[in-house]
């Protein structure tokens, strides 16, 4: 039997990568885009995503939560979530805004109470780590603790460095190489 990760990477490959000409949020151009939102939304690859960040996240001591940047985080903490109740792990999800809300409560950050909370800060793709550095101001601003960010699949471009740069550990569960790609 497969891996949930094997699994994963066949369905990226199979149905997420796509050839052409691109231009990412970077500005950056390249001759293929890994669409993960159309895996992340999809009954087959949601469980699979789950599985495989739990497994790359498990060992960071004190996580009570993952979420990053809407939209491309939120399909991902929220498979975290669902297949840690399958685990018997406790993760509580978050959504961070792009910016406040101007109505109600006026919140950035959604979801539990994060002051003084270890979180670990998720993303489908990442190229820049504009997304992920983006949320870790917002929640640094409510008192939670960056423990790491995680991302489903690493462009191997700047963001590792970027991130690790800005003092925060990162972590993927993909690399372009699994996946047949090379970099851009």
């Amino acid at each position: 039997m497969t891996s949930a990760r094997e699994q994963l990477i066949d369905l990226i490959t199979g149905e997420a990568v796509f050839h052409g000409d691109f231009t990412l949020t970077s500005g950056k151009k390249a001759t293929y885009y890994i669409d993960l939102r159309k895996l992340s939304l999809d009954h087959r690859a949601a469980p699979l995503i789950g599985q495989v960040m739990l497994d790359l996240i498990g060992d960071i001591d004190g996580v009570v939560a993952v979420g990053g940047l809407t939209m491309g985080a939120d399909p991902i903490a929220s498979a975290i979530m669902h297949q840690g109740v399958a685990r018997g792990e406790v993760y509580d999800s978050f959504v961070v805004r792009k910016q406040p809300k101007d109505h109600g409560r006026g919140r950035q950050v959604e979801g539990p109470d994060l002051a003084g909370k270890r979180v670990v800060v998720v993303e489908d793709t990442s190229t820049t780590g504009g997304s992920p550095l983006q949320a870790i101001e917002a929640l640094e601003k409510v008192g939670a603790e960056i423990a790491a960010v995680a991302v489903v699949v690493d462009r191997q471009a700047p963001a590792k460095e970027r991130i690790e740069a800005a003092g925060y550990e990162y972590r993927y569960a993909i690399g372009l190489d699994d996946l047949g790609l090379q970099p851009q």
